[in-house]
């Protein structure tokens, strides 16, 4: 593509010099940058591309699109706003790949891996080819591939969506973040679905205040559109038990279609019943009732399986396919994912790292268990330091043995992170463990036969992030070599005892 006609899709750029080259790339990686490239300077928060631009261009870069004036060889493209500029070309470049796709868009604070995959499960026994983007992974069909951020950069996006276009994906599902939402990196994304899963505490230190976050997730629906095409409908699918919901359905031309639980809605749930293997409920939609079992368990899954009913009834699966689906669903790695080595008590490895998504899981636990709940919960560093006391105060409410630990503390000292979590819970019953594996090594040690030990926080990750340093960790892998020990020393416990 020649520059001048991808530069067609801007408007009052700036071209310093009068060439017109071959654009055979995109790149913000000075490092990926070759022959035929064009360069985009982005600003970072530790990194600024204007710094890298003349690498690029030796790197073989034709040209660089930049927020100021740049001394080099090449064209420079000035634009107001660089990320801006990179989700249009980006979409212009790769050929519009979202309006080949039926896409997906899941946002809230808890749920949206999950529901995600539900619905990409749903997909698959439609028999459609799928694509997922999401927390633990990227998928083009068969293929997975790594993933750094839950929605990536708009460039990235579009690439992939190019690949699942050119590779045979029909339908695609994407957890989209309030961080990606409020930094544009969707623009472009032409969404046929967005779905709201809940709003509560999280990424203060990004977005300030609830409102701001409860603003950048609304962006999703809001950005759906403001016609109506009757042959592609475009179909906001809200959870109705949310207060944010009522504004999200101003923000929206969208159909609406909601789910829920209490309060009166499109999906409902009704006489919800649980037990340790599974959950059962009568559900009730516009196409009909019928009694769901599923293998999951807890109300918060309930409320996903909702979410992914309204997703695909939206996008014109029947319900008794997304039914059927949803009942042989076995959930999702790391969330509440069991550890099972043959120990007489439960371990439990989720995700959940807010104050809501903990006391769901907690909440959940205390519905079948029969012994006492441990819990092993630690904060992020660099991340929201106000729910730090309200984690700890919700471990401390609902479990019997509350161990506060390290959670990828990153630059900040692990014991002034435990440190904020005391603070909320002062004369209170727990134990502090800085050293997460010595934590889980601790609950491990102490459970009895009938208790549950939670992990929380990590999940599926399979890292430890401190100072500037990656560890390989997998509480999943942790809890099993602990409760190998803890088997090999009582077995060497009873081959004394009968010495004796």
């Amino acid at each position: 593509m020649k520059l001048t006609d991808l530069l067609s899709r801007l408007h009052f750029g700036k071209i310093n010099v009068s060439e017109d080259p071959d654009i055979e790339s995109i790149e913000m990686d000075s490092r990926n940058a070759g022959r035929g490239s064009l360069f985009i300077c982005i600003k970072g928060y530790t990194v600024d591309g204007h710094h890298f631009a003349r690498q690029a261009v030796d790197m073989g870069a034709a040209a660089v699109i930049a927020e100021r004036e740049l001394d080099l060889p090449v064209p420079v493209i000035i634009v107001p706003d660089s990320s801006r500029a990179m989700a249009v070309l980006a979409d212009a470049f790769y050929g519009q790949p979202t309006q080949k796709l039926h896409l997906i868009g899941v946002t809230g604070t808890n749920g949206k891996t999950t529901t995600a995959h539900l619905i990409d499960m749903v997909m698959q026994s439609a028999g459609k080819k799928t694509g997922m983007i999401g927390t633990m992974y990227i998928k083009i069909g068969d293929e997975t591939l790594e993933v750094r951020n839950t929605t990536p950069e708009s460039l990235t996006l579009q690439k992939t969506f190019k690949r699942m276009a050119d590779s045979g994906v029909s339908n695609a599902v994407m957890e989209v973040s309030s961080h990606a939402l409020h930094m544009g990196r969707a623009h472009g994304c032409d969404y046929d679905v967005a779905v709201f899963t809940n709003l509560t505490q999280d990424h203060l230190d990004y977005h300030g205040t609830m409102d701001a976050y409860k603003q950048a997730k609304g962006l999703l629906f809001s950005q759906l559109g403001n016609t109506f095409n009757h042959q592609n409908p475009k179909f906001a699918v809200l959870n109705q038990d949310d207060p944010a919901t009522e504004e999200y359905k101003s923000m929206t031309a969208a159909h609406i279609l909601t789910y829920g639980i209490d309060q009166k809605a499109d999906i409902m749930a009704s006489d919800i019943k649980m037990t340790s293997s599974g959950t059962a409920f009568l559900l009730q939609t516009p196409y009909g009732s019928r009694t769901m079992k599923l293998k999951l368990i807890g109300k918060f899954s309930v409320y996903n399986v909702l979410a992914a009913i309204g997703a695909c009834l939206a996008s014109g699966i029947s319900l008794e396919t997304a039914a059927a689906a949803l009942e042989k669903a076995d959930g999702v790695r790391g969330r509440f994912e069991l550890v099972d080595a043959g120990q007489p008590f439960t371990v439990i490895v989720d995700y959940a790292h807010t104050p809501d998504s903990l006391e769901n899981v907690l909440t959940t636990i205390q519905q079948f268990s029969s012994g006492r709940t441990f819990v092993v919960v630690g904060c992020g560093g660099e991340r929201d330091k106000t729910k730090r006391p309200i984690m700890a105060q919700i471990a401390v409410k609902y479990a019997d043995e509350p161990i506060f630990t390290s959670d990828n503390p990153r630059s900040e000292d692990a014991l002034a992170i435990l440190a904020d979590m005391e603070n909320g819970v002062r004369n209170s019953y727990y134990h502090s463990i800085a050293n997460r594996e010595q934590a889980i090594y601790f609950a491990a040690a102490n459970a009895r036969p009938g208790d549950v030990v939670l992990i929380a926080g990590k999940g599926h990750e399979t890292y430890q992030q401190i100072g500037d340093k990656i560890y390989d960790f997998d509480d999943r892998e942790v809890a099993l070599k602990a409760i190998s020990t803890l088997k090999i020393s009582q077995s060497a416990e009873k081959d004394h005892e009968r010495e004796q």
